[in-house]
């Protein structure tokens, strides 16, 4: 009895181990480096401009649906609802992609700023501070 409930357990853990999402669709591919920005900006307007693409060929075909929705019968609806939904995905995710795309534009141009004034200041400086009253180390 207790072999049958570990093999009913086992093959619900296969099957649901089977369904798990491996890797999610938001995330930068493994090949471009977490600070490399420009890169990131690259592949978020390659995204956003594919799902530009599928957007387009979506409404041209909710626009088929809804000018000849007797061609389609009682599936008419449905394929109508269907459509819409997937414009409704398709906006998300340029949206979301687009919204990445400037982050990381935003990312690179502070990246590059900061680069710029590392290279002009003079970092020979001594910056500690002389004066014992504001060191934080006064009690110890």
């Amino acid at each position: 009895m207790k072999i049958l409930k570990l093999l009913k357990l086992l093959f619900v853990l296969t099957i649901l181990s089977s369904c798990a999402q491996m890797s999610p669709s938001v995330i930068a591919p493994k090949e471009i480096a977490n600070h490399d920005h420009e890169a990131l900006v690259q592949h978020y307007e390659n995204l956003a401009r594919e799902a530009k693409i599928r957007l387009q060929e979506n409404k041209k075909i909710l626009e088929a649906y809804e000018a000849h929705p007797y061609y389609y019968g009682r599936q008419g609806p449905d394929l109508q609802s269907h459509a819409s939904a997937n414009i409704r995905a398709y906006e998300k995710a340029l949206s979301e992609n687009l919204r990445f795309a400037d982050f990381h534009r935003k990312m690179a141009m502070e990246q590059t700023n900061n680069q710029i004034n590392k290279a002009e200041a003079k970092l020979d400086h001594d910056l500690t501070i002389e004066n014992e009253a504001y060191s934080g180390n006064k009690g110890l």
